[in-house]
C-alpha cells in the first residue's frame, strides 16, 4: 500500500511560491479587492516560473503578473511585476519591495472612492 499523495505538494520539476511569498502577494491582492480595483486571480506553476496573474474582471487578460524566476536570482532578482503590455514595472531580490509598486495604485484607488 502506498502513502496517499499530498494534494498540494510541490512537484520537483515545478517552480512555486512558498507560503510566505503567497501570503505577501495575497495581502496586496486583498487590499486591492477591498478597494474595488481587482476582481480575480490565477496561478500557474511551470518548470521555470511561478506566475500569479491579477484580473480586473474574470473574463479578460491579466492586468498584472507577479512572477518568480529563480534562475534570475543572481542577476536582476527572482521577482518581477509585469504589466498587461509586457512592461516590467519592478524587479528585484525581495518580493516585499517588488510588491511596493502597487502602493501608489492603492492610494489612487482609495482617493477615488
Amino acid at each position: 500500500m502506498t502513502a496517499p499523495a499530498r494534494p498540494f505538494a510541490p512537484q520537483p520539476d515545478r517552480i512555486a511560491f512558498d507560503r510566505v511569498e503567497l501570503g505577501q502577494i495575497l495581502s496586496v491582492y486583498g487590499r486591492m479587492v477591498a478597494a474595488g480595483e481587482w476582481r480575480d486571480y490565477a496561478m500557474a506553476f511551470l518548470s521555470d516560473v511561478a506566475i500569479f496573474s491579477i484580473f480586473r474582471h474574470a473574463a479578460e487578460t491579466p492586468i498584472y503578473r507577479v512572477e518568480k524566476r529563480p534562475r534570475l536570482r543572481n542577476a536582476q532578482g527572482a521577482y518581477a511585476v509585469i504589466a498587461m503590455d509586457g512592461r516590467i514595472l519592478r524587479r528585484g531580490h525581495d518580493l516585499g519591495q517588488v510588491l511596493r509598486v502597487f502602493d501608489g495604485k492603492l492610494l489612487r484607488a482609495l482617493n477615488r472612492n
